[in-house]
């Protein structure tokens, strides 16, 4: 199979109903379904991908520098898979690059994962599906599967136990949501001391766990009727509610797993007078596996949010993103 060098786009997402924890962790397969929002370019992963007979092991440059061996070996383990499917032998080169800070709860293994998986899978010959691809991005990073995708997505958990049927769809698409942002407040950009692997590790001494799971589907029924009639004031409780269950079962866990600090507990407090001094939901905070804000509102209320997060002690600077595109393929090679 003819094997040629190949550059992908994706951008992170961010989940407005969240995955965390697996039924397969071999699979990566989820135990539930999750909702999410693809980000624009502001949160964007460009990765080239070059399979090369001189080379003896894979290569990873990340942002600039050489990759570390953790980091190499687990780009390692994906391209295996790529190269199984293809039954090529081939080392590969893989340069890659965020515009933003990676494992700071900014969804970076999202979008990393989702170009690294169009560009080895087109790098070695293949060209897959949008379905296909959300399911060889998946077995990288879980989130991964929804940022194949634009505009809202959902990541369906599946019950097959070969995962075949675990991959993501599109709710609607990124031109639906041109009044929606998600206005960000960085709190930390240094990597998070509890990896989400290690963190989902720890579910298991949740008592709090099996509790999310029979609360979710109600939420997620919810929130999907919200995005199928683009109505986002529907899904700002739900929205809430999810984030804050899922960090009460991480702080369930031992040794509990702490991503929130009191600035992020504070963004929670002025989200909620924001929505109480309007006397209507218009904003839904909802944090990932780190201290970062992410609060969605509409166009009309997303300086009033920015302005708030800029005027907290302890946010470092602010996004205000629009909701962005699946993954493209692009000419511009990194090497």
């Amino acid at each position: 199979m003819e094997t040629t060098k190949s550059t992908a786009v994706a951008n992170s997402n961010i989940a407005v109903i969240k995955y965390w924890g697996k039924r397969d962790e071999r699979l990566n397969l989820p135990a539930n379904n999750s909702i999410s929002f693809t980000m624009d370019d502001q949160l964007q992963t460009m990765t080239t991908v070059e399979f090369d007979g001189h080379l003896k092991q894979d290569v990873l440059v990340l942002n600039d520098r050489p990759a570390t061996s953790k980091e190499t070996g687990r780009v390692t383990a994906f391209l295996d898979i790529v190269r199984k499917m293809t039954k090529i032998k081939t080392k590969a080169k893989v340069v890659s690059k965020n515009s933003f800070p990676k494992s700071a709860g900014l969804a970076s293994s999202a979008s990393g994962f989702a170009a690294l998986a169009g560009a080895a899978s087109r790098a070695a010959g293949l060209n897959l599906s949008l379905r296909e691809l959300s399911v060889l991005a998946r077995y990288g990073s879980g989130s991964a599967s929804r940022s194949i995708f634009g505009g809202a997505v959902e990541w369906l958990a599946g019950k097959k136990k070969d995962g075949s049927d675990s991959y993501s769809v599109q709710l609607s698409p990124q031109e639906d949501w041109a009044n929606l942002r998600n206005v960000i407040g960085v709190v930390s950009e240094s990597e998070k001391k509890v990896s989400s692997v290690e963190g989902m590790w720890r579910l298991k001494t949740s008592a709090l766990f099996q509790s999310r799971l029979k609360t979710m589907d109600a939420r997620l029924k919810t929130v999907r009727a919200a995005i199928k009639r683009n109505t986002f004031e529907d899904a700002v409780i739900p929205i809430m509610q999810d984030s804050d269950n899922m960090h009460a079962v991480m702080l369930d866990c031992w040794p509990p797993v702490r991503y929130l600090t009191d600035t992020s507990f504070e963004i929670m407090e002025k989200v909620l007078e924001l929505n109480e001094s309007h006397g209507k939901p218009v904003a839904a905070y909802t944090f990932d596996a780190g201290p970062n804000a992410h609060v969605y509102t509409t166009e009309k209320y997303a300086h009033e949010v920015e302005r708030m997060l800029k005027y907290t002690d302890g946010v470092l600077r602010t996004l205000n993103c629009k909701i962005g595109k699946g993954i493209r393929f692009v000419n511009e090679d990194l090497f």
